[in-house]
């Protein structure tokens, strides 16, 4: 692949019905990209899309198999023909080309649309983060819903209530903190403020084993001694409002919905999914295939938008 200064962003589409391409389309529209951008999808589905939504941009298909001797251009769009979208593989053979090329180190930057994680995972794997990580043996990870203001990361995702309290260790605390703190410093150039949410309300438990005082606050006192500016435990009841939240760049939460549903709140679609730990730039916006709006043209796309924006710059 012969490249000129910046690296390809891949975007995979995702599921087949659902509003991505309507959102890609307006984020092109609307904003100046440099980087040039790769999509992965079946030719038809990309044919079917372009003419329903009259977007007119020259988009150049390319031969995966000759991708080292292609010429990729800044700014240009291109595509890769995966065949046979009605195959039940057929969003795991848009991935396999996708990790082909990054593991040959032709590019580290990728955005995925929206993805039906019950019926691409199959229960294999808890979500899309899971599966990626997987794929590239990565055993330490995390969940970064960023916005330059404020970004939250789940300590545990896609588990049932039911199941987080055994989950929760001083060592996994302690490894997806770090990751954070090593983003940030490596990625965003600055030492970040990381606040950690207590599981129990008001950080108190009825029970004689309390994890808060038990579990987190030690992995808090540990981190604090490798220079990391973390606090709490705090009460997730109080930390996201105004005057507490603005003191911090990160707030790590114990279990999905106790940070990614007031984050949402917040900022809505002015955030993005990042999956931190991995050799490479994984992007997704955050939200999902969103069905019921598919061609009624009234999708935000600003969380495609910032997605792209963040890798078109790096």
């Amino acid at each position: 692949m012969k490249l000129v200064n910046f690296k390809p962003i891949l975007i995979i589409p995702g599921e087949k019905k659902s509003i991505f391409f309507e959102i890609f389309f307006k984020s092109i529209k609307s904003k100046k990209i440099t980087s040039p951008l790769i999509i992965i999808c079946d030719k038809k589905i990309l044919e079917k899309e372009i003419k329903k939504y009259k977007f007119y941009k020259k988009i150049e298909p390319i031969d995966f198999k000759k991708i080292l001797n292609e010429k990729i251009i800044n700014k240009n769009i291109y595509f890769i023909d995966i065949k046979n979208s009605n195959s039940k593989n057929y969003i795991h053979e848009c991935f396999k080309v996708a990790f082909h090329i990054i593991k040959r180190g032709l590019t580290n930057k990728l955005i995925n649309g929206p993805i039906n994680k019950s019926k691409t995972l199959k229960g294999k794997y808890p979500g899309m983060t899971e599966y990626i990580s997987k794929s590239f043996n990565e055993k330490k990870f995390a969940m970064l819903i960023y916005n330059n203001k404020l970004s939250v990361s789940p300590l545990t995702t896609h588990l049932p209530l039911k199941m987080v309290a055994k989950k929760i260790t001083k060592k996994l605390i302690t490894e997806k903190i770090m990751i954070i703190n090593r983003f940030y410093n490596q990625k965003l150039r600055f030492k970040p403020k990381i606040a950690v949410v207590g599981l129990n309300p008001h950080c108190e438990s009825l029970s004689k084993f309390n994890e808060d005082t038990r579990i987190i606050l030690p992995a808090i006192n540990s981190l604090k001694k490798k220079n990391i500016r973390v606090s709490g435990p705090y009460p997730s009841d109080t930390i996201f409002l105004k005057n507490n939240r603005k003191k911090f760049n990160v707030i790590v939460g114990m279990y999905h919905d106790q940070v990614l549903t007031p984050i949402k709140t917040l900022f809505e679609y002015d955030a993005i999914n990042i999956t931190i730990g991995l050799p490479f730039l994984r992007v997704t916006p955050d939200h999902g295939p969103n069905e019921m709006m598919v061609g009624k043209n009234k999708s935000n796309p600003l969380s495609l938008i910032k997605a792209i924006n963040f890798l078109d710059k790096r």
